[in-house]
């Protein structure tokens, strides 16, 4: 099948080269010539495990090349996915302005029957908004349908979670398009959900917005625990064994950051609003973790005293691990407040730290986990790299001023860090919990 990718970030690029490597004949299109430049060079522009040996893989055998020329891929092309950019206006609504443009320039292009897919996160009715740009601009009456793909990768693993999807949700009001969708999808034989086009655009919100009220929520309990001397790991291994409830999104920690969800529950909330319904569940869920990052700087805060003057070394920049997206990261947040009370900042990112620095350049950016800890008062895991799993403790806290460790992810045993010589504090638990034994 001929496909035309508009837009080569995270959601374009990595739909485009799994399309590719399934078989197809894809055109990736961006207003970027640098970045499609890159691509064409086989030098992916953002950082994702597996996607370079692919993407180069693709382009080597013929199946895939990108191009600046929209209104060529569209009529090269018998499917366009629209994977642009939605950022949130200063309301929190999607900025569809991107959208709008794609639209517009695919019915000026239109040479045949064509299938155009939302793929970018849009709030309900932007399909039928698609449908009316398109015809406003067409030249000559081409039939063609809209339809709905939302996708559900994660950084970090989104080629694996591309060819490996828990369901693909196809939202489309002609069955002869969602058939032509199937076909496409057909090579990964996965569960196929189709729907109408409403259905489709809620699905998306609805999944995020479900996933990141389960964070806030495990958040919220971890506060009790503290507060009681309970251990949230262990409440949230309890409540993980009932099959209703689930383990997944029960790691409390420093609350969620990334393009996805801050973006798509605050989206989700106005669009509640705008349909006169109440918004305050999901204003909750956004409160919640905006609280986050101050609870933990008011943790460091309380055990150093004052920190003018203070080193805090931070383990990991990146929203999550696997990706140097710093979008609505947690370290940023955390950065700016220690920065704000006259704390020296040291940190270390396997691949973020070149995101970061223009934007916090007083920040002491090191080579590794180990030329944090020299000198520190506080070290602090912001980020739960795999590298991070199994430091030398040892040589950290003999290279640290104070041994101090704040566990903003959970990340290690507080009875071995407390072995160790550090004073240890980890999201939600005890300051000197009890012994938990698990029953097999």
């Amino acid at each position: 099948m001929k496909i035309a990718v508009v837009g080569t970030g995270y959601v374009g690029l990595v739909t485009g080269v799994v399309f590719a490597d399934l078989g197809n004949e894809v055109l990736c299109v961006d207003i970027d010539a640098a970045k499609v430049d890159a691509i064409n060079k086989g030098q992916s522009p953002i950082y994702e495990p597996g996607l370079d040996e692919l993407l180069q893989r693709n382009l080597e055998e013929g199946r895939l090349r990108a191009t600046t020329d929209l209104a060529h891929a569209v009529r090269e092309s018998e499917v366009i996915f629209i994977c642009v950019g939605t950022p949130p206006t200063e309301t929190g609504e999607p900025d569809l302005k991107y959208v709008d443009a794609v639209a517009a320039e695919i019915g000026c292009a239109l040479n045949g029957y064509k299938i155009v897919v939302n793929k970018s996160t849009v709030p309900v009715g932007t399909g039928d908004r698609v449908r009316r740009i398109i015809e406003q601009h067409r030249a000559e009456p081409h039939e063609f349908d809209v339809v709905s793909n939302p996708e559900f990768l994660r950084e970090g693993s989104a080629i694996h979670d591309t060819l490996n999807p828990d369901r693909i949700v196809i939202g489309a009001d002609n069955p002869r398009a969602a058939m032509r969708i199937v076909e496409l999808y057909a090579p990964l034989e996965r569960p196929m959900l189709i729907t109408n086009l409403a259905t489709a655009e809620i699905i998306k919100y609805a999944s995020n917005a479900f996933l990141a009220l389960k964070i806030s929520y495990i958040n919220a309990i971890a506060d009790l625990c503290e507060r009681t001397g309970a251990d949230v790991v262990q409440v949230a291994k309890a409540m993980g064994y009932d099959q209703r409830i689930g383990h997944a999104f029960l790691q409390a920690g420093l609350g969620f950051g990334g393009s996805c969800f801050p973006k798509d529950v605050q989206a989700f909330a106005r669009t509640v609003q705008r349909y006169q319904l109440d918004p305050t569940l999901f204003q909750t869920i956004l409160d919640i973790n905006h609280a986050r990052a101050p609870h933990f700087v008011a943790q460091i805060r309380n055990r150093l005293g004052d920190l003018q003057g203070k080193v805090v070394g931070l383990l990991g920049l990146a929203f999550k691990p696997n990706t140097d997206d710093i979008r609505e990261a947690r370290a940023l947040e955390i950065i700016r407040l220690l920065l704000q009370a006259g704390a020296t900042v040291k940190a270390y990112d396997p691949v973020a730290m070149p995101r970061v620095q223009p934007l916090f350049p007083e920040v002491r950016y090191c080579r590794n986990a180990y030329e944090v800890a020299e000198n520190a008062d506080a070290l602090a895991l912001i980020t739960e790299w795999n590298e991070f799993r199994q430091l030398n403790f040892e040589r950290i806290r003999q290279a640290m001023r104070q041994p101090n460790l704040f566990d903003g992810r959970n990340l290690y045993d507080p009875q071995r860090m407390r072995k160790l010589g550090f004073y240890y504090y980890g999201v939600g638990r005890a300051a000197d919990p009890s012994e938990f034994k698990t029953v097999l």
